[in-house]
């Protein structure tokens, strides 16, 4: 079988609901390593207080917790139009949740004892296709905001900041910056910056900060 790519993980905020304190931190403390950020916590209350206040990419969450129910607390959030990817922990195979887990759309579930391996595996197998759904909006970015400009210098630079975005959609560079990566002089880079802002695709919000505009490739 062929190695899963688990640095794929490295892009990903994971909210992990476990009422169980020393799994809670054992399962914290292996994931913590892979992943970008994992916010562990033991109820449904500091869950979704998390959700709302906290970039989340998927949730891991036990099905069966202290006086309450994972299932509902899957429930609750989707009656918010929280719909985010979900794998379920459960120490029981009791068909009555997994037939709920189903009807949620849950992406998988696993069975207690958690075993390490098997819950990076599956996380790498739910994020795949994000990371490749991402990569493809990515090109498609790539090509129209290319259609956009007139100077075929600037197609390196178009890359640059594109493949350079965080998960906000944000390049943070100066020209200097730009400028030591890339061979292009600074009023060709200036150019470009201020034909790119004129359509609204690279809208500034600080200094060196700015935002890329899908929306804008839209009207292109």
């Amino acid at each position: 079988m062929q190695n899963k790519d688990l640095n794929i993980l490295q892009q990903f905020n994971i909210l992990y609901l476990e009422d169980d304190v020393n799994l809670l931190k054992h399962t914290n403390d292996v994931l913590e390593d892979f992943v970008n950020n994992i916010y562990a916590v033991k109820t449904s209350k500091e869950a979704l207080d998390i959700l709302m206040n906290k970039k989340v990419d998927i949730i891991i969450s036990d099905i069966l917790l202290e006086n309450e129910n994972g299932i509902d607390f899957l429930k609750h959030i989707k009656e918010k139009n929280i719909n985010l990817p979900t794998i379920l922990t459960t120490a029981h195979t009791d068909t009555k949740y997994l037939l709920e887990a189903i009807k949620l759309k849950v992406e998988n579930y696993i069975v207690k004892p958690i075993n390490i391996k098997e819950l990076l595996n599956t996380l790498h197998d739910v994020l795949l296709p994000i990371v490749q759904q991402k990569e493809i909006q990515r090109n498609i970015n790539v090509i129209k905001t290319i259609s956009a400009i007139t100077d075929s210098k600037q197609v390196d630079i178009i890359k640059f900041i594109i493949n350079n975005l965080n998960n906000e959609n944000q390049f943070t560079a100066s020209y200097s910056d730009i400028m030591d990566e890339i061979s292009i002089s600074k009023p060709t880079l200036i150019k470009l910056f201020k034909e790119l802002a004129e359509k609204n695709i690279l809208v500034k919000v600080q200094h060196k900060t700015y935002r890329f505009n899908e929306a804008a490739l839209d009207n292109l």
